[in-house]
């Protein structure tokens, strides 16, 4: 199993040497999201409070000093690292069965599926919405739900500046125009800046759940009443967060969540939409397979189809993914509470350091805290810092979510199309937006001041300790005075 390692080497320093693939990044890095239901224990050991008591001070090893740690702490992804005997019966299951796919069995010699319909109801009541379509990725999740909201050609979406590509490309692949909005100090969607840009042609903001962080939804689900939009949440990164009580996802009109393998529950790959919307749930289901309504969706849908085919693509979720996720789910609440526990010690124990300031929160309840970032006063001290970090082996870096400043990109700066004259920059609005980093210079100064650190629900007690004293030490030595607001 692949750790998450070396990530001040992550997806971020695509931002400063072209070159690094997708597929280089996700063996480089992670963001790990969040976790458990009911999970069959990994014994893990009673963690005491230890706030404060690490030193703060000492030489650094970037400068000849011993390290914290004599060997590098490393961070796994949390899914697959709760692989158990549940995973291999689920999976057993279908074998015995002979039916890998969702929809029928293979004849009188097999047993009728059951994993994926059992897996959509679950998750389902798990975080409370009425619907759920479970998908072959996030961003199949993502594609289906812009369908199912009725984006296309001529529409405006309104996206933060700082999130992965799957966003940006759902909407290109609806031929409708995407609008980059910037974020705030929560590293997730800036309320304000989202209602100046809205147009007459706005249909929908997309909110990024960023690394376990919800954004702001009170604020974003006022604009959109306020404009008469729909809101699509994007919950990837962040499987097992709340805000104010409620699960990300199900707040606004739709929202969706992926499993691939840095996420916080996992079958390699494999997504899910949910929703309380029976209009938005058969537009998307009929979007996921060919334009059809089967039997298993139309009971779910608890009434006859309101619509009839429309052209569609092939996004089934097979049984041998649904089998997994049943298990994995169980174990979600289990692996978020880890989490939590882990991260909110780290917290206590560094945030009496002089000037510390904490990445902002929307709702520390319902926040995951896989990852814990703090501020510092310049792209030059991060950048010591997570040299420092490293050099104490301890893993650090700046973006440990996965994503991107997408306006930045080569291919988006240019607004590149898929095809020529694809629509969706033939329209005046598309013709004359832009791109590019002065399209939202904030984002990048905000994302140059922060280091965060990555958590791993088995860490042990020591594994903390070791965080919170390299932290100390390090933040002693490098940061100089109160980091000032971005403004």
């Amino acid at each position: 199993m692949a750790p998450r390692s070396n990530y001040r080497q992550d997806i971020g320093d695509r931002q400063e040497a072209d070159g690094m693939t997708r597929r280089k990044f996700l063996a480089a890095a992670a963001g790990i999201a969040p976790a458990a239901l009911l999970a069959k224990a990994v014994p893990e050991t009673a963690a005491p409070s230890l706030a404060g008591t690490a030193p703060a001070g000492g030489k650094l090893a970037i400068d000849g000093g011993t390290p914290v740690r004599a060997t590098m702490l490393h961070v796994n992804f949390s899914g697959p690292n709760f692989y158990d005997d549940e995973e291999r019966r689920e999976l057993m299951d279908v074998l015995e069965a002979r039916a890998p796919f969702r929809d029928y069995g293979m004849g009188p010699d097999g047993k009728p599926p059951s994993k994926c319909i059992k897996f959509e109801k679950e998750l389902a009541a798990h975080r409370g919405a009425k619907y759920c379509l479970a998908v072959t990725s996030g961003t199949a999740a993502l594609i289906v739900a812009v369908a199912g909201l009725g984006v296309g050609p001529g529409d405006e979406v309104i996206l933060p500046a700082w999130t992965w590509y799957a966003c940006y490309d759902a909407i290109i692949a609806s031929g409708a125009t995407p609008v980059f909005a910037e974020i705030d100090e929560s590293l997730t969607l800036d309320p304000a800046d989202v209602e100046r840009k809205i147009t007459p042609h706005t249909k929908v903001i997309m909110p990024v759940h960023i690394a376990g962080e919800p954004a702001d939804m009170d604020a974003i689900m006022a604009i959109a009443r306020r404009h008469n939009l729909k809101v699509l949440e994007d919950s990837a990164q962040s499987m097992g967060v709340t805000y104010k009580g409620r699960a990300v996802s199900t707040i606004g009109d739709c929202g969706i969540h992926s499993f691939q393998i840095c996420k916080t529950i996992s079958s390699g790959d494999g997504g899910a939409l949910l929703t309380n919307d029976p209009v938005v749930f058969e537009r998307a289901v009929r979007f996921h397979d060919l334009g059809l309504m089967r039997k298993c969706f139309i009971n779910n849908l608890g009434h006859e189809p309101q619509m009839g085919m429309i052209p569609g693509w092939n996004f089934r979720m097979n049984e041998w993914t649904g089998a997994v996720l049943r298990a994995q789910l169980r174990k979600l609440n289990r692996i978020a509470a880890l989490y939590r526990e882990r991260g909110n010690r780290v917290v206590a124990g560094i945030r009496d350091l002089p000037g510390m300031q904490f990445r902002k929160s929307n709702d520390p309840a319902g926040a995951l805290m896989d990852n814990v970032y703090f501020r510092v006063g310049s792209k030059a001290e991060r950048d010591r810092c997570l040299a420092a970090l490293t050099a104490e082996n301890i893993q650090a870096g700046w973006n440990l979510e996965g994503s991107v400043i997408l306006p930045s990109e080569p291919h988006i700066a240019k607004k590149d199309p898929p095809e020529v004259n694809w629509p969706s920059f033939a329209t005046p609005n598309g013709t004359a937006i832009r791109y590019g980093h002065e399209c939202c210079p904030r984002t990048t100064e905000i994302r140059e001041r922060y280091v965060g650190l990555p958590m791993d629900p088995k860490h042990t007690d020591q594994d903390v300790a070791d965080i919170i004293a390299a932290v100390r030490k390090v933040y002693m030595s490098v940061v100089k005075g109160q980091p000032e607001a971005i403004s």
